[in-house]
């Protein structure tokens, strides 16, 4: 059982235990201790939270304590961290983020050196050094610490490379960055490959991240989209690993119909050979559209670390959320979400079809989810009243529709989510098992 780990790293309410600065100096020495040795590079990159700077210098000083070299990459997307680590051989990339949540929230993310998540083993032996006694070396045994001079140029080149000869030349296209790290480097890219941007979410003040904005509330940008008459909308959440687009109707478009998009272009181009990973949370009715593909489908736990491991296990190309974590290792070793937004623009300009219409195909079971705030999440959900209506309701259900009760690893929240040929039934049930939970007072 992870004490301070989550679904992604660590993350909290920064200022409340445990997510406070001598916690954070505690991990940064503890991953020196357990991970590293004696004159190994950590790459730390950050997003515009307030509390980023804090959080970076507290983690750097832990790691220059037990003599571990920083090198600073300022305000990136996660996954430029994952790409700067393989290009200039860091031993170990992190990334102070909280992701989609609210600018109060702040957390670290670990890369290791081969721009993959940590598995759970090398996350134990953080956790078990956190609370030991913390080392400081004296002298020159301490480790270094540098600025690093190009890392949004590196990865913007990196991206680019994805699409050789891509021209947007008469596209419109609006990019949202939600205020995150990609406020810069979405925009720039996209325009390097000649498309018409306009933007919004590109103005951070470091306490406007993800604040109606981002991909967490595309509203604005699909205003935006039909107010320009674009073809498409960009939209990032805080860090930059996930994507939700808006097509040209001003109609969303979320991490599983683009993961459709996505694998289904590249099965017509050479069949896939391996499967695609979606989660317990992806839409039923991209499991029946696969399977009229021809293509095969299997399901991950919740998080983007789970679906790479689930990938690297079974040899696929594809993967993602719902929430628009996408992952196309043959282009990224991670969920990206601007390498997977110009590989969807690339899809569009070689079909010659709109967004769309590249969705179709894919018909989604109607789907419900009700967050049910829980201080108890796992006692919650164990509870014999809650597995009795939950019984229950799988029984109204029978074979077509499913039930997935989930804590979340981020907030003290269970989602309950329903999928069900009928709309109707899916609401009912999903706030009969909301309600029962409610009612525990957990």
């Amino acid at each position: 059982m992870a004490k301070y780990f989550g679904t992604d790293g660590i993350r909290g309410h920064f200022g409340t235990k445990p997510l406070t600065v001598d916690f954070v100096l505690r991990v940064g020495n503890a991953v020196g201790k357990s991970l590293l040795k004696k004159g190994d590079t950590v790459i730390i990159g950050r997003d515009t939270r307030v509390s980023g700077d804090v959080i970076e210098s507290a983690v750097a000083a832990g790691l220059q304590a037990v003599g571990i070299n920083v090198q600073f990459a300022g305000i990136v997307p996660t996954p430029a961290v994952a790409f700067l680590v393989t290009k200039y051989k860091a031993q170990l990339g992190i990334v102070v983020s909280a992701s989609h949540n609210p600018y109060q929230d702040n957390g670290l993310k670990f890369f290791n050196a081969q721009g993959g998540k940590l598995n759970d083993a090398e996350q134990i032996a953080i956790e078990d050094h956190i609370d030991s006694e913390l080392v400081t070396l004296q002298g020159d045994e301490l480790g270094t610490a540098f600025r690093m001079l190009t890392p949004q140029n590196d990865y913007v080149n990196f991206v680019l490379a994805s699409v050789q000869r891509l021209n947007l030349d008469d596209i419109k296209v609006v990019v949202d960055a939600g205020h995150g790290a990609m406020y810069k480097v979405a925009p720039r890219t996209i325009e390097d490959l000649g498309a018409d941007v306009s933007t919004i979410g590109i103005a951070p003040d470091g306490k406007n991240i993800n604040q109606k904005c981002g991909s967490t509330d595309t509203k604005n940008l699909e205003l935006t989209v039909k107010k320009l008459k674009a073809e498409i909308g960009l939209s990032f959440d805080g860090d930059g690993d996930r994507l939700v687009v808006v097509d040209h109707l001003g109609e969303s478009v979320d991490g599983d119909e683009l993961l459709f998009i996505l694998a289904r272009h590249a099965h017509q181009q050479t069949p896939l050979t391996g499967p695609v990973v979606g989660t317990s949370m992806t839409n039923m009715g991209l499991e029946v559209a696969f399977k009229d593909l021809g293509i095969d489908f299997v399901r991950a736990s919740v998080g983007d670390k789970h679906v790479l491991q689930k990938l690297a296990e079974t040899g696929g190309k594809f993967g993602g959320e719902t929430s628009g974590h996408l992952i196309c290792l043959d282009h990224a070793t991670t969920g990206d979400g601007l390498t997977a937004a110009v590989q969807i623009l690339k899809i569009l300009r070689e079909s010659k079809l709109s967004l769309n219409e590249l969705k179709k195909g894919f018909v989604k079971y109607p789907q419900v989810i009700v967050n049910v705030k829980v201080d108890e999440k796992k006692l919650a959900i164990s509870h014999p009243k809650t597995q009795a209506v939950l019984a229950e309701c799988q029984q109204q259900l029978g074979n077509v529709g499913r039930i997935v009760l989930r804590p979340s690893g981020t907030e003290p929240v269970i989602r309950v989510m329903v999928e069900a040929e009928s709309a109707g039934l899916t609401v009912k049930l999903a706030n009969e098992i909301a309600d029962t939970i409610t009612l525990l007072g957990l």
